[in-house]
């Protein structure tokens, strides 16, 4: 099986990935992954839409995954076999912002424990240390200022969503001012002053 990192949005796929896409026979993703990669795959490949993640174990081998961004942050990594790395959002933002990912905490929150990715970011924010924080919808950013505010009331919060696509917005504030998240994919950096 081979795990192929898509990129974070269109236009992000590397050269090795669009290799593996378009000599795949049978190719596997979300429909927000497969949206992305629709110009590379061959007419003759066999395309699923992932309705199980736990079911991805029992592919077969030669099935190729596509995993938003790069498998190995916050994707499907984990499933193991050959992974071919993609542009993720952390990256992408890291250069969009100028936030160097050198000593750079990162933690994900995006269908896990909020508090516990809070409380992460909270002792990377003591240790004056980056954080960068992939969310979710429900993620609550006025919870996290809140806390930070004891530890740095102008620690910079910078909320990076829709990264890669038209609708791009970049956007701070501070533990006191915290930005307003609109959007339901996203991520955020958090610096000290």
């Amino acid at each position: 099986m081979k795990i192929v990192g898509v990129g974070c949005g269109p236009g992000m796929l590397t050269e090795a990935a669009i290799v593996a896409i378009q000599t795949g026979n049978l190719i596997v993703g979300s429909e927000r992954a497969l949206e992305i990669v629709k110009n590379y795959i061959s007419k003759h490949a066999e395309v699923r839409i992932i309705e199980d993640y736990k079911a991805l174990r029992i592919l077969p081998s030669h099935a190729i995954v596509l995993s938003t961004g790069d498998p190995m942050i916050s994707g499907l990594g984990y499933l193991g076999g050959e992974i071919i790395p993609g542009i993720s959002s952390v990256q992408l933002g890291a250069a969009k912002t100028g936030i160097s990912l050198t000593n750079l905490y990162l933690v994900t929150a995006h269908g896990r424990n909020h508090d516990q990715a809070i409380a992460e970011c909270c002792e990377m924010t003591r240790s004056h240390r980056k954080t960068c924080i992939i969310g979710d919808p429900a993620f609550p950013i006025e919870k996290l200022a809140k806390r930070l505010i004891s530890i740095d009331p102008n620690c910079r919060i910078v909320v990076c969503e829709n990264l890669g696509y038209s609708d791009e917005k970049i956007y701070e504030g501070t533990a006191q001012d915290p930005p307003v998240i609109e959007g339901k994919m996203f991520i955020l950096f958090v610096t000290g002053t």
